[in-house]
C-alpha cells in the first residue's frame, strides 16, 4: 500500500512534526509513505518537495491580500486565519498518481486550495484527513474559543474587525467548503477527543466519517534519561529545580505565557524560599521576552527542532508546563511525558485527555494563575515525584506509541481500500 501525507512544512509547527512521526511510523510498520511539503528543511529521502516557483509566492500573498482587505486593509489576526483561496494543484504529481491513499494533514498557507482538494476528491483516490485543529470544520479560523457559529454556516466571525457580520468572509468560505465537499467522502481524524466532538457538531462534516487518533510518537527516542548528564549538555544548573516553557512563538497570545508570568509571581510571594531554588527554561523564539516577567531565574533558549536535542531539555527539567488557551493535543506535553516528566497544563482541548489529574501531572482550572501555581507547587513539593514520572512516561508508551498509532490508521487505510494487508 502506498499513502502520499500531506503537509504545508516538513517541521515547522506541531502539525509538522506530527505529520512526519507518522511518516515514519507508518513505514517502520511496513507501509510505503511518502511526504509532500511546500516546505522541506531535511533531507529525508521519502519527503518531497513541490517545485519552487514565484507562484508559491503569490499563492501565500493572496490568501494574505483578501484577508487583510476583509479586515478593512488592518493586520488585524492577519495570520490567525486562512481561506484556501489559493494553491498548488498536486493531482498531476507522479507521488500522487502512485498512491493509493491521499492522507492530508495541515494544508494551509498557500499549500492547497479549496479547488485543488475538489480535484483530489474527484481523483476517485480515497482521502483522509487528520484535523491538527478546527480549520478543516469552520469557514475560517484554526480555534473558535466560544464562538458555535460554524455549527450551522459561520458569520459574525469574531477574527474579523468588529466581529464581521452575517455573510462575512467567514461565512462566504462555508459555503466555499460546503461545495467542495458536496457528494464526496472524506476519513476525518481529530487527534484528540476534544477536537472530534467539535467537529461533530460542525454543520460542514454532518455526513462525514469522524473518528479520533491521537499522533504518535518515538518512545524509543523520547524516554527517561540520566538528569545530571542532560543538564551538563544543555548548560543548565544541577542545583535548582527547574521548569520549562516551550512554543514555536513565546509571545503567541494562545499559548498563555502571561498566566505563567502571574503564577510565578504568586508561587514567590507565597513561598519566598523559592526564589533562590527554582529556575524557569523558556524555549522558543523570542524566548528573552519573559524574562522580563518572571520573578525567577530565567534560562533562554532559542526554537530547537532537532529532537536529539529536545530530548536532553526535557530530560534536564522537572516539569513541563502549558498555560495554552486553545489546543489540541500539544506533541509538548506528549514529549514531556515520555521522557518521564510530569506537566501542568489548563482544562482545555485535549489537555486533560494527556496529563491525569494528580496522577501523571496537575489539571489547572482554566485560565487561573492561582490554580496553575497550586500545580506547579504541588508537583515540586507535595506529589510524589517518582511516581508522577513513572506514570507520566507510562501514560506515552501505552497511548501514544508509534505501533500503536500507525495500527490504528493502518485499519483505516484498509478499509478505504478493501484491503486486508
Amino acid at each position: 500500500m502506498r499513502v502520499l501525507l500531506i503537509n504545508t512544512s516538513e517541521r515547522t509547527g506541531g502539525a509538522a512534526v506530527a505529520a512526519g512521526r507518522l511518516l515514519e511510523a507508518l513505514k517502520n510498520n511496513g507501509i510505503k509513505a511518502k511526504m509532500l511539503v511546500r516546505d522541506k528543511q531535511t533531507d529525508r529521502i521519502s519527503v518531497i518537495a513541490l517545485d519552487k516557483s514565484k507562484m508559491q509566492l503569490w499563492y501565500f500573498l493572496w490568501e494574505r491580500v483578501v484577508i487583510w482587505a476583509a479586515n478593512r486593509f488592518k493586520r488585524h489576526n492577519l495570520f490567525e486565519v486562512d481561506i484556501a483561496n489559493a494553491g498548488k494543484d498536486i493531482t498531476s504529481l507522479p507521488e500522487f498518481k502512485e498512491a493509493d491513499i491521499i492522507h492530508l494533514h495541515w494544508i494551509n498557507q498557500g499549500m492547497l486550495s479549496l479547488k485543488g482538494i475538489r480535484k483530489i476528491l474527484k481523483s476517485g483516490k480515497p482521502v483522509v484527513w487528520t484535523m491538527h485543529d478546527m480549520w478543516p470544520c469552520t469557514g475560517i479560523c484554526h480555534y473558535a474559543g466560544e464562538c458555535t457559529e460554524y455549527q450551522n454556516s459561520c458569520g459574525h466571525c469574531s477574527y474579523l474587525i468588529n466581529g464581521g457580520y452575517k455573510k462575512d468572509l467567514s461565512y462566504r468560505r462555508f459555503l466555499k467548503k460546503q461545495k467542495m465537499l458536496q457528494g464526496s467522502s472524506i476519513s476525518f481524524v481529530a487527534c484528540s477527543r476534544w477536537l472530534e466532538e467539535q467537529a461533530k457538531k460542525s454543520a460542514l462534516l454532518i455526513d462525514q466519517s469522524v473518528c479520533n487518533i491521537p499522533n504518535p510518537i518515538n518512545t524509543n527516542l523520547f524516554k527517561p534519561r540520566n538528569k545530571q548528564e542532560a543538564r551538563s549538555k544543555c548548560n543548565l544548573p544541577t542545583d535548582k529545580s527547574l521548569i520549562l516553557f516551550g512554543s514555536v512563538k513565546i509571545k503567541d497570545k494562545r499559548k498563555g505565557a502571561k498566566y505563567l508570568a502571574e503564577a510565578c509571581e504568586i508561587l514567590i510571594k507565597k513561598y519566598p524560599e523559592l526564589k533562590d531554588n527554582l529556575g524557569v527554561v523558556v524555549l522558543g523564539h523570542q524566548s528573552k521576552y519573559l524574562e522580563k516577567y518572571i520573578p525567577f531565574k530565567v534560562y533562554s533558549m532559542d526554537y530547537v527542532s532537532n529532537e536529539h536535542k529536545l530530548v536532553d531539555i526535557y530530560n534536564s527539567v522537572d516539569m513541563y508546563v502549558t498555560p495554552s488557551l486553545e489546543d489540541n493535543l500539544p506533541n509538548t506535553i506528549m514529549e514531556a511525558m515520555a521522557c518521564g516528566v510530569p506537566c501542568v497544563g489548563f482544562n482545555v482541548g485535549g489537555i486533560p485527555e494527556m496529563i491525569d489529574h494528580l496522577h501523571n501531572g496537575y489539571v489547572a482550572k482554566y485560565k487561573s494563575a492561582e490554580d496553575f501555581a497550586n500545580g506547579i507547587y504541588w508537583i515540586l513539593s507535595e506529589g510524589n515525584y517518582p511516581v508522577l514520572s513513572e506514570q507520566a512516561s507510562r501514560k506515552v508508551v501505552s497511548s501514544y506509541s508509534e505501533r500503536i498509532i500507525a495500527k490504528k490508521y493502518i485499519d483505516i487505510y484498509n478499509k478505504l481500500t478493501g484491503s486486508h494487508a
